[in-house]
């Protein structure tokens, strides 16, 4: 252990508080609260809890500070499911955050042997950190199931000046960049025989360069009106309403805008109860609005075109119907689908059975051409998948419909955690995105990340706009996810050299030994 080392080395225990409340310090790097300036902090704390600790403590100290971030983070779970499910998901984020942390403690603990000069202590060390933790978020945002792409670091910078930068490195690129100041930051720390003047330089200058990055030019090919409808429908799982409720609510909030020139109307997730293409009373009122709107309906409701039902989003046309589909790629598993049912059900029968239905996964794209402007389409946490939001774009959309319902959630952080997705989606592919909500937050963000227009919760009412298109594309869409490879290579390449020297180490030590016994 090095001096440096042994100087900001923890006891076990405190290394274990550390890393408890610098939870509880990420999480308020998020909205609600969104102090989007503690998120380093957060990941800073961790980092120091980890110096000096092994594998096994540094498993030990990240998964603790997984379960801290976690368990706070998505404690909207717990509103109509209670703590089961809650626990049950944040334990298993809080095992990769474990992973995570226990092999990025491995590099903090032999980086510096690995790349002994100043260069490599703060030049090397600093980028192995952030890519292992990069590729920690991309294998957990994937797998299993289909991942969890939530709580990412990238998704606290919503509204701070590193938000643009989204925009040329993408989700992946901004969560490098925020941990790399993090970790550059923790190694500064342990270099004390650098004079403090030079080290604050450092720090303060590696800011600098990364603000230094100009935001990406937002250049509108067009404009189209159209009119968002939030219907304050209680359209969650556990809601009890007759049928046909959530469709009259829309049509209700949709009705004092008739007169107005709109181009095309949009309704959330599952704002059409009834599926018009099952019940021609369903279709009759979609026509009615089409028709009396003078412009196409997009509306989500529940399809069932054969022995599987799908959550759909439909584009309607008066006298023609569904002239375009999309059906959830991503439905979300334990709420929309119940993967390995027979395997889970012992566990939590009662919960289990909650989810009387799976819903399909889809298999069209993600583009409506409605009169000639493509829109892309994301239905509830669709906007949370890089994959889909690539596909879109490069089926050349020019603006972002997210469609969701977040009845289920109340007044939850989950509706606000999710707008800061949907936000940055705006500034990373340079797309004004409409988030449309049964209840909220419904708003509209155009493609520098500002709100044009919004709604507030629980409230009925309509977004009618005139917004830009776009057809132009950003750095982080023609890099697609190769800036998540890259860094995520960077790190694990560096973890192996680690591994490497850890083993030489015990090596020496063993022939040490050995020679001391003789």
């Amino acid at each position: 252990m090095w001096a440096s080392e042994r100087a900001f080395s923890l006891p076990l225990w405190a290394s274990v508080l550390v890393a408890a409340g610098a939870g509880a310090v990420l999480d308020a790097g998020f909205p609600d609260r969104d102090w989007w300036f503690l998120a380093p902090v957060g990941v800073a704390l961790m980092l120091l809890a980890l110096l000096g600790r092994n594998l096994a403590t540094g498993l030990l100290v990240g998964l603790v500070a997984g379960l801290s971030f976690w368990l706070i983070h998505i404690y909207w779970i717990t509103l109509y499911l209670g703590l089961v499910p809650w626990f049950a998901l944040g334990g298993l984020e809080s095992l990769f955050f474990a992973v995570g942390l226990g092999l990025t403690a491995v590099v903090l603990r032999h980086g510096p042997r690995v790349w002994p000069s100043i260069w490599g202590r703060l030049g090397v060390v600093p980028v192995i950190v952030a890519g292992l933790w990069t590729a920690r978020e991309a294998i957990s945002a994937v797998w299993p199931y289909g991942g969890f792409a939530w709580g990412r670091v990238a998704l606290s910078q919503s509204e701070s000046p590193f938000g643009p930068l989204v925009a040329w490195v993408g989700l992946s690129g901004l969560s490098f960049i925020m941990v790399w100041l993090s970790a550059l930051a923790v190694q500064l720390l342990r270099e004390p025989e650098l004079k403090r003047r030079l080290r604050t330089g450092i720090a303060v200058g590696a800011v600098a360069l990364v603000l230094a990055v100009p935001a990406w030019p937002t250049i509108p090919s067009g404009e189209v009106r159209l009119a968002a409808v939030q219907g304050n429908a209680d359209a969650g799982l556990f809601a009890e309403y007759s049928p046909g409720q959530i469709l009259q609510d829309h049509v209700s909030a949709t009705l004092p805008l008739i007169g107005q020139k709109i181009d095309f109307v949009v309704w959330p997730e599952n704002a059409s109860d009834i599926d018009p293409a099952r019940s021609e009373a369903a279709a009759q009122v979609l026509d009615y609005i089409s028709t009396e709107m003078d412009a196409p309906l997009i509306t989500g409701t529940i399809t069932k075109p054969g022995d599987t039902f799908y959550n759909s989003s439909l584009l309607w046309e008066a006298g023609r119907g569904a002239v375009d589909v999309y059906d959830k790629v991503h439905p979300v598993p334990f709420a929309e689908y119940m993967p390995d049912r027979a395997f889970w059900r012992p566990f939590a029968p009662e919960l289990i059975d909650l989810i009387g239905r799976d819903y399909g996964i889809g298999t069209r794209d993600n583009t409506f051409d409605i009169n000639g402007i493509l829109a892309g389409i994301a239905i509830c946490f669709d906007i949370a998948d890089d994959q889909l939001v690539h596909e879109m774009i490069d089926d050349k959309a020019q603006i972002i419909l997210a469609q969701t319902n977040n009845a289920d959630f109340g007044h939850t952080d989950e509706s606000v955690q999710q707008l800061a997705i949907a936000r940055l989606r705006a500034i990373e592919t340079g797309r004004t995105v409409v988030n449309i909500s049964t209840v909220g937050s419904s708003a509209i963000i155009t493609p520098d990340g500002h709100t044009q227009d919004s709604l507030p919760t629980f409230t009925a009412g309509a977004m009618v706009q005139t917004v830009p298109l776009s057809d132009i594309i950003t750095p982080a869409m023609v890099a697609g996810r190769g800036i998540e490879w890259f860094v995520s290579g960077l790190g694990l390449a560096g973890l192996a050299l680690c591994f490497g020297a850890a083993g030489g180490q015990r090596r020496r030590l063993a022939r040490t030994a050995a020679r001391t016994q003789r």
